[in-house]
């Protein structure tokens, strides 16, 4: 990972660059902030930059995760073979060299472990220890990247804690989480501490405008939802395509609810409308949970006049944004969304979807037509 291939974050660059420059890194640093801001981006360009450093042309291979000094631990699943990051390396690596700012929902759809705990075992730290007694390959450092270092279970943490107070020699320890409160205030304290903020705005409209071919409004529209996270910035230019599809199925289940309260007959058609949408894969659903809620959201915020956020409208089809919104308020906004959460709760524990999306699509009728 080369430092311009991240997004934003100039002021931690700089200060990680000059730390190295200026000899003056610690054995063992923690970047705390979601990995969609760039912690592993970050950790993995800072150990490129300690390889550079002592070996210029060995440094490359950081590029392609090959180089045998630097190691990886992350959270996995126990399967026959045991709960090894080593068994799972070459389904990680493929993940961070497609995108090192992916997080733990796109791992752990890779390793297909939707209903299985991703957790760091102890076993895995006694591996580190025979791992990191052994001499560097390259002459120099041996680096450990510990990715969601707060998926330690307790054992672990208690083992890796040993390992962190008596490192091996010419050790560099990144640890990256993104909470700290998961982590032994005892590992926290044996850490110098990096906090990763979010990218700022400026710095998500360049990489979108100099890597996309987007309009200015919908890379406003973009930078506005990722909410500075370049992962979620990713994930809705991937999800582009499916506004449309979104837009016309939100708009029909909108028009069905309005009716049902005069014409009780128009539930059939909103029946037909969850099976629709129950059809889909489930990560589409839960994409279609998200527009909607957003959409919701848009339209109380268009009927209290902050027009200046409502960066999205539906205009097409003949709908009627601005009439629409004024049937979104402060009395309903909450319950209607507690109703998508809790649809996205049950899709996640593989409820039955035709049960979920009729019941979710039938409540709608009631909420929209409460009063102000």
């Amino acid at each position: 990972m080369n430092w311009e291939q991240i997004v934003g974050q100039e002021k931690l660059k700089n200060l990680l660059k000059e730390s190295i420059s200026d000899n003056r890194v610690s054995h063992a640093q923690l970047f705390i902030g979601k990995e969609g801001y760039g912690t592993l981006p970050l950790a993995m360009a800072f150990a490129k930059e300690i390889f550079r450093k002592e070996n210029e042309h060995s440094s490359s291979k950081v590029e392609h995760l090959n180089h045998l000094d630097l190691h990886f631990s992350f959270p996995v699943f126990k399967d026959k073979k045991g709960g090894l990051s080593t068994y799972f390396f070459d389904d990680f690596r493929e993940m961070i060299l497609e995108n090192p700012y992916a997080n733990s929902e796109d791992w752990t759809k890779i390793l297909s472990s939707d209903n299985k705990q991703l957790t760091i075992y102890a076993d895995e730290i006694d591996e580190l220890n025979k791992k990191f007694s052994l001499k560097s390959f390259e002459g120099g450092s041996k680096v450990l990247i510990v990715w969601q270092a707060d998926k330690m279970n307790i054992s672990a943490a208690n083992k890796f804690l040993k390992f962190l107070e008596e490192p091996p020699k010419d050790t560099l320890i990144i640890l990256t989480a993104e909470n700290a409160d998961f982590i032994l205030p005892t590992t926290l304290s044996r850490t110098q501490l990096v906090e990763v903020p979010r990218i700022q705005d400026e710095n998500l409209e360049f990489f979108l405008r100099n890597n996309n071919n987007l309009s200015e409004e919908k890379i406003k529209e973009i930078v506005f939802q990722a909410q500075g996270n370049w992962n979620d910035a990713q994930k809705i230019l991937l999800t582009e395509n499916s506004d449309s599809e979104f837009e016309d199925l939100f708009v029909t289940w909108v028009r069905e609810a309005f009716q049902v309260k005069k014409k009780p007959e128009f539930l059939k058609n909103i029946v037909f409308w969850g099976r629709n949408v129950a059809g889909w894969n489930r990560e589409k659903q839960k994409n279609f949970l998200d527009y909607c809620a957003e959409m919701f959201r848009l339209a109380m915020l268009q009927n209290y006049g902050n027009q200046n956020l409502v960066y999205k409208k539906i205009d097409s089809g003949g709908f009627k944004w601005d009439r629409f919104s004024t049937f979104i308020h402060g009395a309903n906004i909450e319950a209607i969304l507690e109703e998508i959460s809790e649809a996205d709760y049950h899709l996640e524990r593989n409820a039955n979807p035709k049960i979920v999306w009729t019941d979710l699509g039938i409540k709608l009728s009631r909420y929209i037509h409460k009063a102000a």
